[in-house]
Protein backbone atom coordinates (compact mmCIF):
# COMPACT_ATOMS: atom_id res chain seq x y z
CA UNK A 1 0.00 0.00 0.00
CA UNK A 2 1.59 3.39 -0.76
CA UNK A 3 1.31 6.17 1.88
CA UNK A 4 1.38 9.06 0.26
CA UNK A 5 1.84 11.12 3.85
CA UNK A 6 5.12 8.79 4.54
CA UNK A 7 6.70 9.65 0.57
CA UNK A 8 5.98 13.69 1.04
CA UNK A 9 7.96 13.54 4.03
CA UNK A 10 10.45 11.02 1.58
CA UNK A 11 10.33 13.34 -0.82
CA UNK A 12 11.12 16.51 1.62
CA UNK A 13 14.38 14.58 2.96
CA UNK A 14 16.02 13.03 0.29
CA UNK A 15 15.12 15.56 -2.45
CA UNK A 16 18.08 17.83 -2.07
CA UNK A 17 20.82 15.13 -2.01
CA UNK A 18 18.83 13.23 -5.14
CA UNK A 19 18.77 16.26 -6.59
CA UNK A 20 22.56 17.15 -5.86
CA UNK A 21 23.73 13.80 -7.73
CA UNK A 22 21.15 14.32 -10.79
CA UNK A 23 22.83 17.70 -11.54
CA UNK A 24 26.33 16.68 -10.79
CA UNK A 25 25.61 13.86 -13.83
CA UNK A 26 23.81 16.19 -16.21
CA UNK A 27 25.20 19.62 -15.51
CA UNK A 28 21.86 20.88 -16.40
CA UNK A 29 19.42 22.63 -13.69
CA UNK A 30 16.16 22.52 -15.89
CA UNK A 31 17.08 19.05 -16.90
CA UNK A 32 18.11 17.84 -13.57
CA UNK A 33 14.41 18.96 -12.34
CA UNK A 34 12.72 17.09 -14.85
CA UNK A 35 14.68 14.00 -14.21
CA UNK A 36 14.20 14.62 -10.46
CA UNK A 37 10.77 14.22 -10.53
CA UNK A 38 11.22 11.20 -12.99
CA UNK A 39 12.95 9.69 -10.53
CA UNK A 40 10.16 10.06 -7.39
CA UNK A 41 7.99 8.54 -9.76
CA UNK A 42 9.76 5.50 -9.96
CA UNK A 43 10.56 5.57 -6.52
CA UNK A 44 6.49 5.50 -5.98
CA UNK A 45 5.79 3.25 -8.42
CA UNK A 46 8.67 0.73 -6.95
CA UNK A 47 8.75 1.10 -3.23
CA UNK A 48 7.28 -2.54 -3.18
CA UNK A 49 10.55 -4.20 -4.27
CA UNK A 50 12.59 -2.07 -2.38
CA UNK A 51 14.64 -4.96 0.33
CA UNK A 52 17.13 -4.12 2.95
CA UNK A 53 19.57 -6.83 2.50
CA UNK A 54 22.55 -4.45 3.17
CA UNK A 55 21.73 -1.61 1.35
CA UNK A 56 20.31 1.58 3.10
CA UNK A 57 17.30 3.22 1.95
CA UNK A 58 18.97 5.91 0.98
CA UNK A 59 21.54 3.97 -1.13
CA UNK A 60 18.69 2.62 -2.79
CA UNK A 61 17.03 5.74 -3.77
CA UNK A 62 20.63 7.23 -4.49
CA UNK A 63 21.33 4.09 -6.74
CA UNK A 64 17.90 4.92 -8.65
CA UNK A 65 18.77 8.38 -9.20
CA UNK A 66 22.56 8.11 -10.28
CA UNK A 67 21.29 5.21 -12.66
CA UNK A 68 18.25 7.54 -14.00
CA UNK A 69 20.52 10.37 -14.87
CA UNK A 70 22.88 8.38 -16.61
CA UNK A 71 20.33 7.09 -18.73
CA UNK A 72 19.06 10.59 -19.47
CA UNK A 73 22.82 11.47 -20.50
CA UNK A 74 23.16 8.45 -22.83
CA UNK A 75 19.91 9.93 -24.47
CA UNK A 76 21.54 13.22 -25.23
CA UNK A 77 21.94 13.57 -28.77
CA UNK A 78 25.03 15.10 -29.59
CA UNK A 79 25.58 18.53 -29.48
CA UNK A 80 28.44 18.82 -32.89
CA UNK A 81 28.03 16.94 -36.00
CA UNK A 82 31.15 15.37 -37.56
CA UNK A 83 32.83 17.87 -39.22
CA UNK A 84 32.48 16.12 -42.94
CA UNK A 85 28.73 17.16 -42.20
CA UNK A 86 29.72 20.54 -41.83
CA UNK A 87 31.10 20.75 -45.31
CA UNK A 88 28.30 19.46 -47.49
CA UNK A 89 26.14 22.24 -46.12
CA UNK A 90 24.78 24.81 -47.89
CA UNK A 91 25.51 28.59 -47.67
CA UNK A 92 21.83 30.15 -46.72
CA UNK A 93 23.01 33.53 -47.83
CA UNK A 94 21.47 35.26 -50.74
CA UNK A 95 23.86 35.24 -53.96
CA UNK A 96 24.09 38.21 -55.39
CA UNK A 97 22.02 37.85 -58.39
CA UNK A 98 18.91 37.16 -55.89
CA UNK A 99 20.26 40.15 -53.39
CA UNK A 100 19.50 42.29 -56.71
CA UNK A 101 16.15 40.41 -58.14
CA UNK A 102 14.99 41.51 -54.33
CA UNK A 103 16.13 44.94 -54.12
CA UNK A 104 14.65 45.42 -57.64
CA UNK A 105 11.09 44.01 -56.32
CA UNK A 106 10.88 45.93 -53.05
CA UNK A 107 11.33 49.35 -55.37
CA UNK A 108 8.98 48.32 -57.43
CA UNK A 109 6.68 47.56 -54.05
CA UNK A 110 7.17 51.05 -53.19
CA UNK A 111 6.74 52.54 -56.55
CA UNK A 112 2.98 50.87 -56.50
CA UNK A 113 2.14 51.40 -52.76
CA UNK A 114 2.85 55.09 -53.69
CA UNK A 115 0.38 54.74 -56.09
CA UNK A 116 -2.39 53.85 -53.62
CA UNK A 117 -4.25 56.76 -51.30
CA UNK A 118 -2.01 57.23 -48.24
CA UNK A 119 -4.71 56.08 -45.68
CA UNK A 120 -4.70 52.87 -48.20
CA UNK A 121 -1.37 52.49 -48.30
CA UNK A 122 -0.84 52.94 -44.59
CA UNK A 123 -3.74 50.53 -43.49
CA UNK A 124 -2.19 48.07 -46.02
CA UNK A 125 1.03 48.52 -44.37
CA UNK A 126 -0.07 48.23 -40.84
CA UNK A 127 -2.28 44.64 -41.51
CA UNK A 128 -0.24 43.19 -43.61
CA UNK A 129 3.80 43.88 -41.93
CA UNK A 130 2.80 45.42 -38.07
CA UNK A 131 -0.06 42.82 -38.11
CA UNK A 132 -3.00 44.42 -37.60
CA UNK A 133 -6.36 42.96 -37.24
CA UNK A 134 -9.15 44.09 -39.58
CA UNK A 135 -10.91 45.30 -36.25
CA UNK A 136 -7.67 47.20 -34.91
CA UNK A 137 -7.50 48.95 -38.32
CA UNK A 138 -11.35 49.88 -38.15
CA UNK A 139 -11.02 51.18 -34.81
CA UNK A 140 -7.91 53.25 -35.99
CA UNK A 141 -9.44 54.88 -39.09
CA UNK A 142 -12.69 55.28 -37.42
CA UNK A 143 -14.52 53.26 -39.97
CA UNK A 144 -17.54 50.35 -40.10
CA UNK A 145 -15.02 47.06 -40.48
CA UNK A 146 -16.79 45.46 -43.31
CA UNK A 147 -15.23 49.37 -45.03
CA UNK A 148 -11.91 48.29 -43.73
CA UNK A 149 -12.14 44.95 -45.47
CA UNK A 150 -13.11 46.65 -48.53
CA UNK A 151 -10.60 49.17 -48.78
CA UNK A 152 -7.60 46.61 -47.89
CA UNK A 153 -9.39 43.95 -50.52
CA UNK A 154 -9.65 47.21 -53.02
CA UNK A 155 -5.88 48.34 -51.94
CA UNK A 156 -4.75 44.50 -52.50
CA UNK A 157 -6.28 44.28 -56.10
CA UNK A 158 -4.72 47.82 -57.32
CA UNK A 159 -1.24 46.54 -55.59
CA UNK A 160 -1.61 43.29 -57.89
CA UNK A 161 -2.46 44.99 -61.06
CA UNK A 162 0.70 47.17 -60.38
CA UNK A 163 2.90 45.06 -59.84
CA UNK A 164 1.62 42.85 -62.95
CA UNK A 165 2.77 45.43 -65.48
Amino acid sequence: MQDRTSFYALYQRMSPKLFAICIRILGERSEAEDALQEIFVRIWQRAGTYSADGRSPSGWLSTIARNHAIDRLRQRKPVSKDIEEAFDLADDADDPEQSAHMKSEGRRIDHCMDELEPDCASAVKEAYVSGLSYQELAERYTVPLNTMRTRLRRSLMKLKECLEQ
